[in-house]
């Protein structure tokens, strides 16, 4: 089969497109005939060897963390998949990925794809759509009728976070850091803030002002840990988002009620995947990226 690997960390040149071989699926795994992945910054960031830590991969390293396709073999212990049925996941992110014709997943971390769109554009859904519902609700208890500030909405979490805010009956003030200040937008103080924006350790400190005294800022720019305010018990969560089949399969639903949109802004094929990672480090991607196969 084909896959994209690289062998040793390094700049999207170390990435390589080749042949390699079939995996076997394992007691517990399920191999999935990939329709489609997804770039995510963080596959640069794993490829440089900037995650060698929290994300310890095994060289040679498929990339690829959000997966869409079809079940085309069981491993033993494996029920409640069926092959043939199309799924969706976010897959572990130290071992190898979807970037390839057919990829190994933990049957847990799978849940059924939605009908209402193609399956290959599901690969956009997984780690955005998981990052935006966890920061929303497993950390900043958005309920109706709170105000919540998304610094940083124009990127593929913002699109997510704003639709599941306001699906929740939250009131949503939709920042994009290119184009302000929010603190010029926030005219009285919100419940909960959410930055996913790289900004500088400075702003993210600024942010605790535009908050109400026991609210919440969540944060997702890992590199840099979430301040708080003691004094007025404002908060501050350093996200790090988990694979939840069960959440996933809640934005599943979703999409197929029409209530959360799927945005894809480019869809590229798994050769062309170097490029792309070479055209994200010039800061040339926008939106999110599906890379299918050419086999699909």
């Amino acid at each position: 089969m084909k896959a994209v690997r690289f062998h040793e960390y390094g700049d999207p040149g170390v990435l390589r497109y080749e042949d390699v071989d079939r995996p076997v699926p394992g007691a517990g795994q399920v191999r999935i005939r990939v329709a489609a992945t997804s770039f995510n910054p963080v596959d640069g960031n794993i490829r440089g060897g900037f995650m060698q830590g929290p994300i310890p991969v095994v060289l040679p390293h498929t990339p690829g963390i959000d997966v869409a396709g079809t079940v085309d073999a069981l491993g033993e212990g494996v029920t409640g998949l069926e092959t043939g049925a199309e799924v969706v996941g976010f897959l572990p992110m130290d071992k190898p990925g979807a970037a390839a014709e057919y990829v190994l997943a933990p049957a847990e971390a799978l849940t059924a794809a939605p009908k209402s769109v193609p399956l290959a554009d599901a690969a956009a859904l997984p780690l955005v759509g998981l990052t935006a519902h966890q920061a929303l609700f497993d950390h900043g208890k958005v309920t109706a009728g709170q105000r919540v500030l998304v610094n940083g909405a124009r990127g593929a979490v913002g699109g997510y976070a704003v639709q599941l805010a306001e699906n929740a009956g939250a009131h949503v003030i939709a920042v994009d850091r290119t184009t302000g200040d929010p603190s010029t937008v926030v005219t009285e103080p919100v419940d909960v803030v959410l930055n996913l924006a790289p900004i500088t350790p400075e702003q993210l400190a600024a942010l605790l002002a535009l908050i109400h005294s026991g609210g919440v800022l969540v944060n997702t720019t890992v590199w840099m840990p979430a301040p708080s305010d003691e004094e007025r018990g404002v908060r501050g969560i350093d996200l790090f988002v988990r694979s939840d089949a069960g959440q996933l399969a809640q934005l599943v639903t979703l999409v197929d009620r029409g209530e959360l949109r799927i945005d894809v802004a480019e869809r590229v094929s798994l050769a062309d995947l170097p490029a792309l990672h070479a055209r994200a480090a010039e800061g040339g991607v926008h939106g999110k990226v599906v890379v299918a196969p050419e086999s699909v």
